[in-house]
């Protein structure tokens, strides 16, 4: 029989939830995607949905699921792709889909090519050589790291002399958190400009939990750091992104974000805390992260191909 096409709603949240998970029990071991984490994928403001997502259903069943955004206002197109193992000609109908749509959007750009990232787990249930065929080919990878928590040993740590670190209580630190995102992950592999509007709907503003923000600095420098935590996430605390200027880096103000927001964690009785990281990052993330104990849960590579 063959599989039924069709675009997302937002009453497919469920539905898709159920999907990535069972990908997740393939992939990693273990569910660990939040019905709230696919909402805010279907609400954002720069997918149509009728135009930018695609279920395949085997009968009534649910098989395979992609997601399209633009970031760039360019060339810079991204993809998300889920199938279940046994229905990669499923999954092919959705690559097919995600491809031409990518080519179009950018050409409704101005661009003429379109430059389309999808980031698979190492081991995917995807057949990589269906995208193989198609031209893609890896150009980066990802870890997702994590952490064991000990509520008796991770305790807020004391600032040193110089070092000041205040939650993101206020709408200017909203603001100031979002310029130094903006400065610190300029130099980042797939860094997209993003206006403040922009970037408050990315962090999913309206259901953050502010006080798992902070900004830390220096009496002579200023605000020169932040860190993004998430107390969402059914499987582990979530530490979203961690930046330091430039110019500040070298000083100890990451691992004291690190540390600050494990004990945040720890005090809430969380047990595991993760985060993702370019494994070429230029910063020296990797170095840190693996400093403060944490290891790989698993890899995921970005995928690449260019549409013309």
């Amino acid at each position: 029989m063959p599989y039924a096409l069709r675009p997302a709603g937002l009453t497919d949240a469920p539905a898709i939830t159920e999907l990535l998970n069972e990908v997740d029990r393939i992939e990693i071991g273990r569910p660990e995607t939040d019905l709230h984490t696919v909402e805010a994928d279907l609400k954002h403001p720069e997918i149509v949905l009728d135009r930018d997502s695609w279920l395949a259903f085997d009968g009534d069943r649910l098989v395979a699921y992609g997601l399209l955004w633009d970031e760039s206002a360019g060339e810079r197109v991204d993809v998300d792709h889920y199938v279940l193992p046994d229905h990669q000609p499923a999954g092919e109908l959705i690559l097919d889909a995600l491809q031409d749509r990518a080519l179009e959007k950018a050409r409704e750009n101005g661009a003429a090519r379109a430059v389309v990232h999808l980031h698979l787990n190492t081991e995917p249930t995807l057949d990589t050589e269906l995208i193989e065929r198609r031209g893609w080919h890896v150009v980066r990878r990802y870890h997702v790291l994590q952490r064991p928590l000990d509520g008796a040993a991770d305790l807020v740590p004391e600032l040193p002399n110089g070092i000041r670190l205040r939650p993101c209580a206020e709408e200017t630190d909203r603001a100031r958190v979002h310029a130094l995102y903006q400065s610190s992950f300029a130099e980042h592999f797939d860094f997209q400009p993003r206006s403040y509007a922009q970037w408050l709907h990315d962090v999913d503003a309206e259901v953050l939990d502010w006080s798992l923000v902070w900004i830390v600095g220096t009496e002579e420098s200023g605000d020169a750091g932040f860190l993004i935590a998430r107390d969402d996430r059914e499987a582990m605390g979530w530490i979203r992104s961690i930046g330091v200027l430039s110019e500040a880096r070298g000083c100890g103000l990451g691992g004291l974000l690190l540390r600050h927001a494990f004990a945040a964690f720890a005090a809430r009785g969380r047990d595991t805390v993760g985060l993702g990281v370019d494994t070429a990052n230029p910063t020296g993330a990797p170095a840190l992260y693996a400093r403060h104990g944490m290891a790989v849960h698993y890899a995921v590579d970005t995928w690449e191909t260019v549409l013309s």
